[in-house]
């Protein structure tokens, strides 16, 4: 049976684990609820069960629960991918690694280091390490607009907007366009959403980055940069706000067509 983890944030007026359910209900496909933290993995039964994670809280508990239970039970998205994408600079090593075009990044305890990258690049863009929703995200244009270390820096790519494209397996099943008047154009930042069509290009760089960081299904930030896209981070538990595309419906799709493999 597939068992769901609801995602620990979800409210009455955004309960992303509400919608996929309703369409498991729809489809007459059996699943249980259970919740991390009532969950023992020595000893609970969990067992060759399939489980959606909508969302988990990021903390030891959670990431090392999924990551015990993952051992005798086909976990998604998988705890390591869901670590993955949490940290930015694994998830730039990777992008980097396997070819996918992302800003110019750069990551140091270094502020004299951290400031000649700076100085090299004009200006650019320091984030928070472990960050989500757009979050302590801000434009630096000299060593002594730093924080406190490490630094975790991409170059600036000038932009009034960035998309988003949610990917489930190996296909680009729907896209935004974010916009807003400030660096950065998440909804929860204020920005605004739009549905757009996925052109061939964009499509292609976000499955790519989706599959280099492991993830079943994710959300993928992309800038417009010189005539093509750049990837700025992959979401492994990500919001599907102002989306067209029917993603409850294809991701209970998904997750029924996992399950019925085991």
């Amino acid at each position: 049976m597939l068992t769901i983890i609801p995602k620990p944030t979800d409210i009455p007026s955004d309960n992303s684990t509400r919608m996929v359910m309703d369409e498991l209900d729809r489809m007459g496909y059996p699943y249980q609820v259970r919740f991390l933290e009532a969950i023992d993995p020595f000893s609970d039964d969990l067992s060759g069960a399939t489980i959606w994670a909508c969302g988990i809280r990021q903390n030891g508990h959670n990431f090392e629960s999924l990551q015990a239970l993952s051992l005798k039970n086909r976990i998604i998205n998988s705890p390591e991918s869901i670590v993955t994408c949490a940290s930015k600079v694994m998830t730039s090593a990777l992008l980097v690694q396997h070819g996918v075009p992302t800003p110019a990044t750069f990551f140091t305890e270094s502020r004299t280091l951290a400031g000649k990258f700076i100085q090299k690049h004009t200006k650019a863009v320091s984030k928070p390490v472990y960050g989500f929703d757009g979050v302590g995200i801000h434009l630096v244009e000299s060593e002594a607009e730093l924080g406190d270390p490490p630094f975790y820096l991409q170059e600036y790519v000038p932009n009034d907007r960035d998309f988003r494209v949610f990917v489930i397996g190996d296909k680009a099943v729907g896209a935004i366009m974010r916009v807003s008047d400030h660096l950065t154009h998440n909804i929860h930042q204020g920005g605004c959403g739009s549905a757009i069509e996925i052109p061939q290009e964009m499509a292609d760089i976000a499955v790519r980055a989706a599959q280099v960081v492991g993830v079943d299904y994710a959300g993928v930030d992309l800038l417009s940069c010189n005539g093509s896209y750049v990837v700025l981070e992959v979401n492994g538990t990500p919001n599907w706000h102002c989306m067209q595309a029917p993603i409850p419906r294809l991701l209970a799709e998904y997750l029924v067509s996992q399950d019925q493999k085991k």
